[in-house]
């Protein structure tokens, strides 16, 4: 048994998606989150500066004695996540692999659609990571960019997130998918307005499940888990904005965030 916290980093608040859902596979284990505020977004960003931020982020969360990482950021986890796993002795895992691997469990047809941002989608690291699994998949991928404001904002659920989902979503209504991947850590918010357009037939895959599901597993293969019942203990650090935080990411996790710490995230 290992009562050392699981570190979570992203490059903003999306990550807060990833941290829901470990709280709930994984009630007992203590989280480290730090959302790179002063640097967001990572998608408009050289390989080179993201893999930069990525090195900065991980020594951080080292620094407060972590016993896994989740890189909770698709466009973190598309560019520096090998380079990670290969520099630091610790279990580091990203969010594409294991969406990835639902869709191809999920899917009958072989007929996958994937919705991200702008810079996810032109990586295709999740058409990549979907063909080492199914060669025989057939994807279909396209970036849905406003939801991210949308969703910031709080109109998931409105008539606003309806007609824009309407638009976005429409090319992929035709193509006969049956599984859908929700590409972006702040998609799951929508998951009731992608799920009323695009009908009960097609299956929504949330890569944030999926990797709190898949570090369940790597804690407990490499014997690290938290047995221990007890109230787990959540820490939440940003480079920038604090304010901002805390409003959008009561509203990510709903429930309360009690402290929200400012670091100087140059210095790692």
């Amino acid at each position: 048994m290992d009562d050392r916290a699981v570190g979570v980093f992203d490059s903003g608040i999306g990550g807060l998606t990833v941290v829901k859902e470990i709280m709930r596979i994984l009630p007992n284990e203590d989280i480290v989150y730090f959302g790179d505020t002063a640097r967001v977004p990572y998608g408009s960003k050289s390989t080179e500066t993201i893999t930069k931020f990525s090195f900065q982020n991980t020594r951080f969360l080292m620094s407060m004695n972590v016993k896994a990482i989740v890189v909770a950021c698709n466009t973190a986890s598309a560019l520096s996540l090998e380079s990670l796993q290969s520099e630091f002795n610790m279990p580091i895992i990203g969010v594409i692999e294991p969406g990835a691997d639902m869709a191809v469990s999920a899917t009958l047809n072989n007929r996958i659609g994937i919705i991200g941002t702008e810079g996810t989608i032109g990586s295709r690291a999740y058409e990549r990571a979907i063909k080492k699994l199914k060669p025989e998949a057939e994807l279909f991928a396209y970036p849905c960019p406003l939801f991210v404001p949308i969703v910031e904002e709080g109109w998931a659920d409105t008539n606003v997130s309806m007609l824009i989902a309407q638009e976005y979503l429409k090319p992929l209504k035709g193509l006969n998918i049956d599984t859908l991947v929700m590409g972006c850590t702040h998609y799951p918010l929508l998951t009731k307005t992608v799920g009323e357009v695009m009908g009960d037939k097609v299956k929504l895959i949330n890569p944030a499940l999926a990797t709190a599901l898949k570090l369940k597993e790597i804690l407990l293969n490499c014997g690290i888990e938290n047995r221990e019942k007890r109230e787990a203990n959540y820490k939440y650090y940003v480079s920038d904005n604090p304010e901002r935080f805390l409003k959008v990411g009561e509203r990510f996790l709903n429930t309360e965030i009690r402290k929200i710490i400012k670091v100087d995230i140059e210095k790692y």
